[in-house]
């Protein structure tokens, strides 16, 4: 068996309070992901939110239902979000072939039973990171391609936090249930995203942070507003963010980082800034 996966349980703001740096990270950092010839998932009792990763080089990489779902199949009561950030490949569903270059993306609905990952190359694999979520109706399945985004420039040089933000898998650009899924991509001399900080008690979200240079680090930033903590990552790892929780980076070098996110509202605007001087 090719498929991977791990049980991630809630955890409350006042027991995070008492965690050491091995506690804080085993609970919220993942960091198995990008592994060749491998389906590397996450199940995190937030939202029931999957994290994972596929990588196949010389043979395609079967997505098989978990033990947790307690399904048929993966997405027989799911919906599923898919962005390469690697080399050309393609993702079959139920016999329809979806070519992913670079930064492209696919979502595909509830209820497809048969969804397998393969790459061009073997020697030159694409890297299919993956979002799932509990999904109540079928929606057809839609390639995003780079230019499908919605674009929305953020920051200013002179706070160190000019990034590009791209908008994929969201209800305005694709019928969804609850996922949503976008990259953020940070400008020549810019380190901070998501900064100001915000929170949004009716989603979770997970940052996968990529293209972070193998000697440099991400500062991750999280927990209560006044009760913030940090993990520090490097490449093609990610952090589960609670809904109470502040998620916001900042990076050594240049970096770039996927958002998913789930819960019970779809307004993408819909969330509690932090004044960056009253953080603790």
């Amino acid at each position: 068996m090719k498929t991977h996966y791990e049980t991630r349980y809630a955890s409350s703001p006042k027991a995070v309070k008492a965690y050491d740096t091995e506690e804080l990270r085993d609970e919220f950092l993942i960091d198995n992901l990008m592994q060749e010839d491998k389906i590397q998932l996450v199940y995190s009792h937030y939202d029931r939110f999957i994290s994972g990763s596929a990588v196949p080089t010389v043979s395609p990489l079967k997505l098989e239902a978990i033990e947790p779902l307690k399904a048929d199949f993966f997405l027989e009561r799911r919906e599923l979000g898919i962005i390469n950030i690697g080399a050309a490949g393609v993702v079959n569903v139920d016999g329809k072939a979806y070519a992913l270059a670079h930064r492209e993306a696919l979502y595909v609905g509830q209820g497809n039973k048969d969804v397998s990952f393969s790459s061009n190359s073997a020697k030159d694999p694409a890297q299919f990171y993956i979002n799932s979520t509990p999904a109540h109706k079928a929606y057809p399945n839609k390639k995003i391609g780079i230019n499908d985004v919605e674009v929305i420039e953020l920051g200013a040089p002179e706070t160190a936090n000019a990034r590009t933000l791209r908008k994929y898998i969201v209800n305005s650009v694709v019928d969804v249930c609850q996922l949503q899924m976008g990259m953020t991509t940070l400008k020549s001399g810019s380190s901070w995203n998501t900064m100001p900080a915000h929170v949004h008690d009716r989603r979770m979200e997970v940052y996968f942070y990529f293209e972070v240079d193998a000697d440099q680090a991400v500062c991750h930033f999280m927990g209560q507003p006044q009760e913030t903590r940090h993990i520090w990552v490097g490449n093609n790892e990610a952090v589960i963010s609670p809904p109470w929780s502040i998620h916001s980076g900042s990076g050594t070098s240049s970096y770039s980082f996927i958002w998913g996110m789930a819960g019970e509202n779809l307004d993408y605007g819909d969330m509690d800034h932090c004044k960056i001087n009253e953080l603790k």
